[in-house]
């Protein structure tokens, strides 16, 4: 009996010496392990500070008519717009960029030639620094606007015209076209740089107020200088100044509504008071824009621009073919068509 007890107390000791050895030899592996995970270096992830992103948008639109008795014309339109931003924001300070781009035209059966019916070129960058009063910064904001090319009031070619080219109707027209020319690159453009204060009470909107913007006027071709109000050159009764300096303040209102991922809704007005021509009425533009996204790659465009200049000339009230009339210019756009967005940070 004792040979058994002696025994059993010999494997109890050796299984003891056993399970001591394995939990040393575990817990100096869970040490060493703790000790190799304390080397490695945590990994951060880096700030992004840039935010871009890139809308663009082709729309197409067709319509034909054969023998059709109430009468029009069949059509062909084809438009595209690129809508994009880079901004930018650390700290106290953004900087935010936004580029719009519009060009589009469209053939019609009763004018054997191409009218531009979209062509825009608009630029704003706006940088911005946190004040310790909240919601309010320092601002400076730089604009500029102009068009692609050259635009016409399509008017039919005299009878004259066409008789002369007979053979190649499109020419008269073209010939006739230049008669009516209405813009250019550069005619006109406006460039504007002002200092003031930037309002963000809530994500969707802000207010920024520039007591000190300068700007200018550039109205290259000749032609067109009078109707954009262009100060005659002293002496002269007919010729007028390709530039126009500006001085005065800004207010600028944006807003925009993301109501998810496939609509959304922005609106900018802004105004602008010329400190040198005080008797002058303030100019004032109105951009909105509305994007539905129906589909992965299909989008529905509503667009609108509304412009009161009190300089430009609007509206022929003499009947003799020349602008002599101010008034409020408004264009609206309603377009289906592909869509492809871009948009990232780093």
């Amino acid at each position: 009996m004792k040979k058994v007890f002696a025994l059993i107390s010999m494997a109890l000791v050796a299984a003891w010496s056993v399970f001591a050895q394995d939990t040393q030899d575990a817990v100096a592996e869970a040490a060493a392990a703790l000790s190799a995970a304390e080397d490695v270096p945590e990994v951060v992830e880096k700030p992004k500070y840039w935010n871009t992103t890139l809308l663009t948008n082709i729309n197409f639109g067709q319509s034909w008519l054969s023998h059709w008795v109430a009468g029009g014309y069949s059509t062909i339109s084809l438009t595209g717009n690129v809508d994009a931003s880079c901004n930018y924001a650390k700290d106290k300070m953004t900087w935010n960029n936004r580029l719009q781009l519009d060009y589009g035209g469209m053939y019609s059966a009763d004018k054997p030639i191409f009218q531009k019916t979209k062509d825009r070129i608009y630029l704003e960058s706006r940088w911005g620094y946190e004040t310790p009063i909240r919601h309010l910064s320092y601002s400076a904001v730089f604009d500029f606007k102009t068009q692609f090319g050259d635009n016409y009031d399509y008017k039919a070619p005299s009878q004259e015209l066409l008789d002369q080219y007979a053979d190649n109707p499109t020419q008269a027209w073209k010939i006739a076209a230049k008669d009516n020319l209405k813009s250019g690159l550069f005619a006109p453009a406006y460039i504007n740089l002002g200092l003031g204060a930037l309002w963000t009470p809530a994500p969707w909107f802000s207010l920024n107020v520039a007591p000190l913007t300068g700007g200018l006027v550039f109205v290259t071709n000749p032609v067109l200088r009078k109707t954009y109000g262009m100060d005659l050159i002293d002496g002269s009764e007919t010729d007028y100044r390709a530039f126009r300096f500006e001085l005065g303040a800004q207010i600028k209102a944006d807003a925009s509504w993301v109501i998810n991922d496939a609509f959304s809704y922005t609106t900018q007005l802004a105004l602008f008071y010329n400190y040198l021509k005080p008797k002058v009425e303030p100019r004032i533009t109105w951009d909105n824009k509305i994007f539905w996204k129906l589909a992965k790659y299909f989008a529905l465009t509503l667009s609108t621009n509304l412009i009161y200049d009190p300089l430009v000339m609007v509206y022929d009230m003499d009947g003799d073919g020349a602008l002599d009339t101010k008034g409020v210019q408004f264009k609206e756009f309603l377009e289906f068509g592909f869509t492809y967005t871009i948009a990232h940070k780093h």
